[in-house]
């Protein structure tokens, strides 16, 4: 089939509520995705910090044809040992205390999840969430999201439970954490802003906000987790404890799957009848989990990417020193930031011309977020790409 044949397919049967590049990704291995036609292109979105092994991963995809082979789905009413197993996983590599988690399919859904959590244990009625953050699109995820452009045109539906603050604003979270905050719910880097993280100052006061006022600190490691950032998750780098953590993205290796961890406590709250989801913490995607965290603790992945992202990141800062369309770099390990205003968009489109794909999030960052397997020769050609068109502006 060629690419025109698809498009008119696309066009014909589905909801356009998508901006598509004109390219239809057909198959992939390591770092690389490959047209209809057999083009190579550097893939430096990797599902959008989705695929942390990369594509085509033997270990993920023998796990998960073994897995097919016995049995792919059983409803929660069930106990099975890939549940179990996963759960075992993610207390060994989640510095939570006492760590239990539960399976769901989504970030969206990790998060109303971890949002119904904090307010039935708390009995408390307000969540402060950050200006230009992102949860998710359903109906509380999309209320703790505080983007207009997301919400507009859905605000029947939106939670009035919600106090939004200025990121990285100590003061403001003084102010909005009160007696009645049932939940903060934070990013550590604000991916779809730009990919901007937050002062250490703003998560250790956040802590103990909610420690002094009696509420559930949720981070949403949707993005940052799984060794994004060179730690198994982002508020590590910050030495906080959070009550709840949400995540999704990277725990599959590009099988759909979530989960929110929790102290045994806080999940105790949660009893049967009280929350549940047909299809989370299925066989099959709790397989392609268990293969992921016991891949990438063999090959050190995570340590991995934070020795390489440390040197990524510098060399761009390097690179960019004299060039006035740059305003910024940011991030940690391969979670990367580069905002350069207008040209982001200008830079991707070149990128794409050149065989690489990259993301620009929040209208003006180039976004890099590759898979952890992602090789250095990747990165150079990205790099030479960079500071050819730098030179031009």
């Amino acid at each position: 089939m060629k690419f025109d044949e698809v498009k008119t397919l696309y066009d014909s049967y589905l909801f356009q509520n998508y901006g598509r590049e004109a390219l239809c990704i057909a198959r992939g291995e390591r770092e690389m995705v490959y047209d209809l036609d057999g083009k190579e292109y550097i893939d430096f979105v990797a599902g959008i910090a989705v695929n942390c092994l990369g594509h085509n991963h033997p270990a993920i995809v023998k796990a998960i044809s073994e897995q097919a082979g016995r049995m792919i789905h059983v409803s929660n009413l069930y106990y099975t040992k890939e549940q179990a197993e996963l759960g075992e996983a993610l207390a060994s590599i989640t510095p939570v205390p006492n760590a239990v988690s539960m399976f769901c399919n989504s970030g969206a859904e990790a998060n109303e999840a971890a949002l119904k959590l904090a307010v039935k244990h708390t009995k408390k009625s307000r969540v402060v969430t950050c200006w230009n953050s992102f949860h998710g699109r359903t109906s509380a995820s999309l209320s703790a999201t505080a983007q207009p452009k997301y919400q507009e045109g859905y605000e029947p539906l939106l939670s009035k439970a919600f106090d939004y603050i200025n990121y990285d604003d100590v003061e403001a979270l003084k102010a909005w954490v009160t007696s009645n905050t049932a939940a903060v719910l934070l990013e550590v880097i604000q991916g779809e802003a730009g990919v901007i993280p937050a002062s250490t100052e703003f998560i250790k006061t956040a802590r103990d906000l909610c420690d002094e006022k009696g509420a559930m600190l949720i981070i949403d490691e949707v993005q940052t987790g799984m060794g994004r950032t060179g730690r198994w998750f982002g508020f590590e780098h910050y030495g906080i404890e959070p009550d709840i953590v949400s995540m999704a993205k990277g725990l599959g290796g590009g099988v759909p799957i979530g989960a929110i961890v929790a102290r045994r406590d806080v999940a105790k709250t949660f009893t049967p009848g009280s929350h549940g989801t047909t299809f989370g913490g299925n066989p099959l995607a709790c397989a392609a989990a268990n293969a992921v965290i016991t891949t990438m603790k063999e090959e050190r992945l995570v340590e991995r990417t934070d020795a390489i992202g440390s040197t990524w990141k510098a060399q761009i800062e390097t690179m960019v020193k004299k060039h006035t369309s740059v305003k910024a770099v940011r991030g940690k390990g391969l979670m990367i930031g580069i905002e350069m205003g207008d040209k982001a968009k200008e830079f991707q489109k070149e990128a794409f011309c050149q065989g690489m794909l990259i993301n620009v999030a929040g209208g003006k960052t180039v976004r890099l977020v590759p898979p952890l397997i992602v090789r250095m020769e990747s990165i150079s050609k990205l790099n030479r790409c960079l500071g050819d068109f730098l030179s031009r502006q």
